[in-house]
């Protein structure tokens, strides 16, 4: 008996002294979970998003800012861009737009042509509107799916996790149609 009255009281001094401790510095606290929304049961949805970027022309929608080194041109290595695309419902560039992709993408490898993708949907219709979904991570273009973490977002999407898929239905020199269906788990 005496043991484990032992025990709890040295994880409550532990406790205790933890807790003085990371007040004692001024810049950690406590969080209250139900002010920041956390005390709802979390739910994963799925988004389905099409975007048409244009490569060329005025109205360019993602542009090369760096180009890739010359040892590496067919890996587009060094290639640093930035997009800014319209989000739409359909794969038809005339479809309804929900939000726009924004974001930035660069060549990191030297053997495959991977992009780097640096990217935030931010949403304008519904419930959702102002709300964004972050996503960060490789894109392994030799493959016709890919997987993208979803690393956070804002408004509705606070302490989002999940992933993105995307796929390429169309590319040339000009233009290229892209998929992305995001599974979201948030509050």
């Amino acid at each position: 008996m005496a043991s484990k009255f032992l025990i709890f009281s040295l994880l409550v001094s532990f406790q205790v002294l933890t807790s003085t401790l990371a007040d004692e510095t001024g810049f950690v606290g406590t969080l209250n979970r139900k002010e920041l929304g956390l005390h709802k049961k979390n739910k994963v949805s799925h988004f389905k998003f099409f975007f048409h970027e244009r490569f060329t022309g005025s109205n360019a929608t993602s542009v090369t800012v760096v180009p890739a080194v010359a040892n590496y041109k067919a890996t587009s290595f060094g290639l640093v861009g930035i997009t800014d695309n319209a989000l739409t419902v359909g794969q038809e560039p005339n479809s309804k737009v929900v939000g726009r992709i924004e974001g930035l993408y660069a060549g990191t490898s030297q053997t495959e042509f991977n992009l780097l993708v640096v990217v935030n949907f931010v949403l304008t219709e519904g419930k959702y509107n102002g709300s964004t979904i972050a996503v960060l991570g490789t894109n392994r273009l030799s493959l016709k799916v890919r997987e993208l973490p979803v690393i956070g977002g804002s408004g509705v999407f606070k302490f989002a996790t999940g992933y993105a898929e995307t796929k390429t239905l169309y590319l040339d020199a000009d233009r290229s149609t892209i998929e992305y269906n995001i599974y979201v788990s948030h509050y």
